[in-house]
């Protein structure tokens, strides 16, 4: 039995003196030690980031100028494109171009909650009210035909009005009329006299000159249109 011990008792200082000739009087760390080595030479990949370009009053001009094109894909892209680490974060997040842009990407995308939660905790000036007021509108009537299965009528959107009165975040305390302001319509009026049947670019200049979308811009076209013809027919 001891014979029997002896080589392998041998064997094991052999063995270990085979590695220490082959890796010299320093043996090399292994090779999974190796990143542990240099890692402390590597900048954390968080301070490694590179600020945004932009200042807040330049990401704020870019939104305002896609706002006004109408182009809502590119205004979203450059939102999306816009890092979490800004450096002025806080202040990026309080800026109302910046907070209107947000408002106007989720309401085309139908992400109507997220609009609604911008527009109920932040305040907007006098100047966006109209718009803003329109969509915080538009997005209820939607709401309220998808639950319903059915175009509303103007009783039914006076109910939705009633049951989501707009926020004072976005309301001056101006009387409406109908939902719009009076000078809305008196707008309205003047273009349907010139055209009453819109095109799409028309459309979309007058929705930037009353504050309203080109959907309620249409929208008030047709149903115009068939006051007309209803009254016409009634004067035969």
């Amino acid at each position: 039995m001891a014979l029997g011990l002896g080589p392998a008792i041998g064997a094991l200082p052999v063995k270990c003196e085979s590695v220490m000739v082959d890796g010299g009087s320093t043996p090399p760390p292994p090779p999974k030690e190796q990143p542990r080595l240099v890692f402390p030479c590597v900048p954390n990949p968080v301070f490694a980031l590179q600020p945004l370009n932009f200042t807040v009053s330049q990401v704020a001009t870019v939104c305002e100028t896609l706002e006004e094109s109408g182009d809502i894909d590119r205004l979203a892209r450059f939102l999306w494109s816009l890092p979490v680490a800004h450096p002025n974060v806080s202040e990026l997040n309080k800026n109302e171009a910046v907070l209107r842009a947000r408002a106007i990407v989720h309401f085309h995308s139908g992400h109507y909650r997220e609009m609604y939660n911008i527009l109920e905790h932040n305040k907007f000036t006098k100047d966006s009210h109209g718009k803003l007021q329109a969509m915080w509108l538009e997005a209820h009537y939607q709401e309220a035909e998808k639950l319903r299965g059915r175009p509303l009528g103007p009783v039914d959107k006076y109910r939705v009005r009633k049951k989501f009165p707009l926020p004072r975040t976005i309301w001056d305390g101006e009387q409406k009329t109908h939902c719009f302001k009076e000078r809305t319509r008196s707008l309205l009026r003047e273009w349907y006299l010139q055209d009453p049947y819109p095109n799409p670019t028309k459309k979309r200049e007058l929705a930037q000159a009353t504050g309203l979308t080109p959907t309620q811009v249409g929208n008030w076209f047709k149903n115009r249109r068939q006051r007309d013809r209803a009254a016409a027919a009634k004067n035969r």
